[in-house]
């Protein structure tokens, strides 16, 4: 060991300190591996501090640059990763040698130390160095530029988990508008509303530099539509109303390469409030909604399937019954469960894609309208809260039950520790459901969903209240959560981290 390395090691050892890594904040996020006695384990997710850098809990030690992973340990390390993190870093080997500091591990540039006092852990630091081979029998490749009292954050500084911070800020806010993420990793929010304005501006969100920038318009302004990405990497955006009881038949395509909106051909109907799924053949579903006669608002039965290279929309099957603000959620087996949204007793059914037919099944005892639908990863679907079905000005509930594509049933799992109507909801990259917003005023609350346990737990809060008209939660490629919209005045954004 170099004398060099060596008098880092003491000094951090004088200081009673860990070492992490802060590393530039980035499209991935590093996530945080940990100093320990007995092995430690790596976890996931970096967390951004009030300077826009990702710091990693206990990260790990490495000669080569910042690691997402590693330990330094007295018993095994663990294995250090690849990272996009930076500034001296240090990766514990693959099961390291006990006491010795592994220097496998690659890394990534700029960032800096972050140090955090912890006096208990001095001991283990100290036995590390007192532990090392001697000067001459360091690698002559390793160097080191580290001053362990310079360029160190404020002391308050902290490792930020479960929380909601503040990102980027839309050009416009927007209600009842689309998020969609497109296969470059920028979201896409397209139309929406403020007040009895629609819109036919969009913009898009980059999750590099956490900002909004405008790009072309819709060729009609529409809310309450639905945004599908299609195969080919176009949106296809469908239906919606223009204003008062105007609804649209009309359909557009959005290009992520020229950045422009063109008009595709119509429905066969028009439909408000309507669903939009994907299906592994790579045409599109589009079930229900509703429409104004005149006189009253009708829930529709029909559907329409999208071909994208045919650029048609023909008809397929009817559902049993006629739905509005329900949800269609694609399962693994390649069927969508079509679950009501205008009263409970409207039941389920399922769209068979092979057959072009719907048919019942099951009894959900939810179903208001905005409750929201989730695949999990075990193939079950998680059935949340809803709306007043009347007014449908109130959350009404904060029960949740699970639908079992095998038994074709819907059994109750825990509740919610709120009430909530029409919140962001979004599967995280661990299995867990964020569920934020959508309950009363003044509610910033947020909560996960783990299917492990079947339980609701509560997280960090929202930094404002998001409320119907329904907020959107998008999982970005870096693992984060981008929440946006809610009341039509909400035009700000945060990131779940």
């Amino acid at each position: 060991m170099s004398n060099q390395v060596r008098s880092v090691v003491v000094k951090l050892a004088q200081l009673s300190m860990f070492v992490a890594i802060a590393g530039a904040a980035g499209c991935g996020g590093g996530g945080p591996g940990s100093i320990s006695t007995s092995g430690g384990t790596t976890t996931t997710g970096g967390a951004t501090s009030s300077a826009g850098t990702t710091v990693a809990t206990g990260g790990s030690i490495s000669t080569s640059g910042g690691t997402t992973g590693g330990s330094i340990s007295t018993s095994g390390g663990t294995t250090g990763g690849a990272g996009t993190g930076g500034g001296p870093v240090f990766a514990g080997s693959s099961g390291g040698v006990p006491g010795s500091i592994g220097t496998a591990g690659a890394g990534g540039g700029g960032g800096r130390p972050v140090v955090d006092a912890a006096a208990d852990q001095s001991a283990e630091v100290a036995s590390v160095a007192d532990a090392a081979p001697p000067a001459n029998d360091a690698p002559a490749d390793v160097s080191l530029a580290v001053d362990a009292e310079a360029d160190l954050p404020p002391a308050d500084a902290q490792v930020l988990q479960g929380v909601f911070v503040p990102t980027g800020s839309m050009t416009v806010g927007r209600s009842d508008c689309t998020a969609t993420l497109l296969g470059n990793g920028m979201v896409l929010f397209a139309g929406g509303s403020q007040s009895i304005q629609r819109f036919t501006s969009a913009e898009l969100y980059d999750p590099v530099t956490g900002k909004f920038t405008t790009t072309g318009s819709m060729t009609t302004a529409r809310s309450g539509h639905t945004a599908t990405l299609l195969q080919n990497g176009k949106v296809l955006i469908v239906g919606g109303t223009s204003g008062a009881s105007t609804i649209l038949a009309s359909a557009e395509l959005y290009d992520p390469v020229t950045g422009t909106f063109a008009a595709t051909v119509s429905m066969t109907a028009a439909r408000l409030n309507h669903t939009a799924t994907s299906l592994p053949n790579g045409k599109v579903l589009i079930a229900g909604g509703q429409y104004y006669t005149g006189a009253y608002w009708q829930s529709l039965d029909s559907v329409d399937l999208y071909d994208p290279s045919a650029g048609t929309f023909a008809p397929t099957g009817t559902m049993t019954v006629g739905q509005s603000n329900h949800t269609a959620t694609l399962l693994q087996n390649g069927r969508v469960l079509i679950v009501g949204g205008h009263l409970p007793t409207d039941g389920a059914e399922l769209y068979d894609p092979v057959a072009g037919t719907f048919a019942a099944t099951g009894k959900p005892t939810l179903g208001e309208p905005k409750h929201t639908a989730t695949l999990l990863g075990n193939g079950m679907v998680l059935i949340t809260g809803g709306l007043t079905w009347v007014s449908q000005a109130f959350p009404n509930d904060k029960r949740a039950e699970l639908y079992d594509p095998i038994a074709g049933t819907f059994t109750a799992t825990g509740s919610m520790t709120t009430m909530r109507g029409g919140p962001a909801v979004a599967l995280l990259s661990d299995g867990k459901v964020l569920v934020a917003g959508g309950g009363t005023y003044y509610d910033k609350s947020a909560e996960l969903y783990d299917p492990s346990t079947g339980t609701f737990t509560a997280t960090g809060s929202l930094n404002v209240v998001r409320m119907r008209p329904s907020p959107t939660a998008t999982l970005l490629g870096n693992g984060r959560v981008l929440v946006v919209g809610g009341d039509s005045d909400v035009g700000s954004a945060e990131l779940y981290q």
